[in-house]
């Protein structure tokens, strides 16, 4: 495969994984499926932090209008347009990281709800992953319901989405350093 048709390919997976991780980070702000808990300020700072939404959106989105211009025939298709997708796949190697960084913290520190004792808290905090393993556990919050599942859920995926961009934007990188050296292929082939 050539280095043009590689910066093709990682552009187009990260489209996707750009907006599945500004969906889940949209998500968080609204447990139980209402504005409720977002108004009042009843939601954790690792949504608040929106590592999906610039990690994993916005820092993977620039780098993705780039690395595709630079894989299309033309415009950015040369040495230097490689070389600068090598920067731009950096940034999102970056982004994805402070996407995952997030996302693991929130999973940890788990939900901000009412707990069984009417007060709003974070039973997951400090460590304490038990009721990661024993759905029985989950019942740990009242308020908003099945906080506990929505958020392990969407920062999961935002965790797997941040992990796919990574390894996809340091393919990149090295599809960068292969066309600055070689120069990139997307000269027509003659039949």
């Amino acid at each position: 495969m050539c280095t043009g048709k590689c910066s093709l390919f990682v552009a187009i997976t990260l489209y996707p994984l750009a907006l599945l991780s500004v969906i889940c980070n949209i998500l968080l702000f609204f447990p139980d499926w209402t504005t409720k808990y977002a108004k009042e300020g009843n939601i954790t700072e690792e949504v608040k932090y929106m590592g999906g939404f610039i990690g994993g959106g916005v820092l993977a989105l620039i780098p993705a209008l780039y690395i595709h211009l630079t894989g299309e025939q033309g415009c950015c298709a040369n040495r230097f347009g490689m070389f600068f997708s090598i920067v731009f796949a950096a940034a999102g190697v970056a982004g994805a990281v402070y996407s995952f960084i997030v996302a693991l913290l929130g999973f940890t520190n788990g939900p901000l709800c009412i707990t069984q004792d009417d007060n709003w808290g974070r039973p997951l905090k400090n460590g304490n992953l038990g009721p990661m393993s024993d759905s029985e556990l989950w019942n740990l919050c009242k308020e908003p319901k099945n906080v506990m599942k929505f958020n392990v859920g969407l920062f999961i995926t935002l965790m797997v989405a941040s992990i796919v961009q990574a390894l996809v934007c340091a393919g990149q990188i090295i599809n960068g350093f292969v066309g600055c050296l070689c120069g990139t292929c997307n000269d027509q082939e003659k039949a």
